[in-house]
């Protein structure tokens, strides 16, 4: 069995441009160290350079990151007994709105002389 090397050139089939850059595959856990190197103050350029990554890519793993920690930390728990007044607002609120969006309606056939559909019986 052999072991893939992550710096392994692409062979056969590609342009020569494209044939001696070295294929690389950056799981998780790897641009995260990356990550947390820039986070403790590490400079973008000396990391860019150490692990051949270009600056630009950096900077957007690093954004990715911190999109992701504030997305995070601004959900609320299960059982939030704050998160579970909002919802019932929420709920209340989408109730009401289309109480409102009905009376509007009744209250145009009324103003423009419509009639309204028969009710149909119940026998």
């Amino acid at each position: 069995m052999t072991e893939s090397n992550p710096n392994q050139k692409l062979s056969c089939g590609t342009t020569p441009a494209v044939a001696d850059k070295p294929v690389q595959r950056w799981s998780a856990v790897r641009k995260r160290e990356v990550v947390l190197r820039l986070l403790r103050g590490e400079s973008l350029e000396a990391v860019s350079r150490e692990i051949g990554v270009e600056p630009y890519r950096l900077e957007r793993w690093r954004e990715r990151a911190l999109a992701g920690l504030d997305a995070s930390l601004k959900e609320r728990q299960e059982g939030d007994p704050v998160q579970a007044g909002l919802d019932a607002a929420y709920k209340r609120v989408g109730e009401l709105s289309m109480e409102v969006e009905l009376l509007r309606e009744k209250i145009a056939r009324l103003e423009g002389g419509g009639s309204f559909p028969r009710a149909r019986s119940r026998r």
